[in-house]
């Protein structure tokens, strides 16, 4: 007992990670969206209302109070900026959806290349994801949401609920926990890379258009080394304002699902554990067994975005994933 006692403080004493005493505030601003507080500084807002096609968190905060995730289509691109992409309006910051899911029997609004109906772009005839009840608590926020098609059709139920901690060394945490349920239909995950658990960083942190660098939770580095791969977790860093920083995003080992990743040297990166052969995922390649819900079933996944101070080395990114497991 004493051998594991020091061990766990030798992880997370000695390295400098785990839980802080900070105070956290989570404060619902009106029906549209719920703030988070750091020791009384903003941290992030998640927004919730009836106008988004999804919630998102916006922004995220690094510990000094610097923005990491990109701000367009929230806010227009400033001139003279070193943020000037405007694509991909639906990568709004943070997110969790699918490109494609369907309900059994029913009937949706067709849409080139789906098979169901799609959460994750916002063109064309789109699904939303609508919450119908929210509940700010100390350190958390649970929303009850119905995933809907474009003529507004119940596709999947969701009880989604995101915690917030602060870390030692200047790591924070941000934990999603869902349990995605299926109606009186049976419910198909379908197969696409366009999903699910994602984020956007800026530009200035983005591998093809800034000096960032994508890092798998194996060390390497780089797109063609990340994309598709099943992963636990991957880092995004980069300098912003002249200090480097980043965000990982982390798979919990228990989930039933094992993770690949959809990873762009533009800046976008997204855990996605429903792609299969069709997504083109190297990890996947031949396998054709679809996630599927029967009616009244339910599935829980758990994600969580790490923010850290310097790369994935020097911001210790290894011990920030021990920490979220041990929660």
């Amino acid at each position: 007992m004493a051998r594991f006692s020091f061990l766990v403080l030798f992880a997370f004493g000695f390295l400098g990670v785990g839980s802080t005493k900070a105070e956290v505030k989570v404060t619902a601003e009106g029906t549209d969206s719920i703030r988070f507080d750091i020791d009384g500084k903003l941290f992030t807002r998640l927004y919730i209302g009836p106008k988004v096609a999804k919630p998102y968190l916006w922004p995220i905060n690094s510990s000094e109070g610097v923005p990491l995730t990109r701000a367009w289509p929230m806010e227009p691109v400033k001139p003279g900026s070193a943020e000037k992409t405007t694509d991909h309006k639906h990568q709004k910051s943070a997110w969790f959806c699918h490109g494609d899911v369907r309900a059994e029997g029913v009937e949706t609004p067709k849409k080139k290349g789906i098979d169901g109906v799609d959460f994750w772009s916002e063109d064309g005839p789109h699904g939303k994801i609508r919450v119908t009840s929210s509940k700010a608590e100390s350190d958390s926020a649970t929303l009850e949401l119905d995933w809907l098609s474009a003529d507004d059709k119940k596709i999947l139920g969701e009880t989604r609920t995101y915690r917030i901690l602060e870390g030692k060394g200047g790591q924070r945490l941000i934990v999603m926990d869902t349990v995605l349920k299926a109606g009186e239909n049976n419910v198909t995950f379908e197969d696409t890379k366009e999903g699910a658990f994602g984020i956007r960083v800026r530009d200035v942190m983005a591998e093809n258009k800034g000096k960032g660098k994508l890092t798998s939770s194996e060390g390497k580095t780089r797109e063609p080394n990340i994309w598709g791969r099943l992963l636990d977790w991957v880092d995004y860093s980069g300098e912003v304002d002249g200090k480097e920083a980043g965000l990982t995003v982390m798979a919990d080992p228990k989930n039933p699902l094992k993770t690949c990743w959809h990873a762009r040297a533009y800046g976008l990166l997204a855990a996605n554990p429903f792609g299969r052969a069709k997504s083109g995922f190297p990890a996947m390649r031949g396998n054709k067994d679809l996630v599927k819900l029967k009616a009244g079933e339910s599935l829980k996944l758990r994600y969580a975005i790490l923010i850290h101070p310097g790369d994935a080395e020097t911001g210790k990114v290894a011990q920030g994933y021990e920490w979220f497991k041990g929660l």
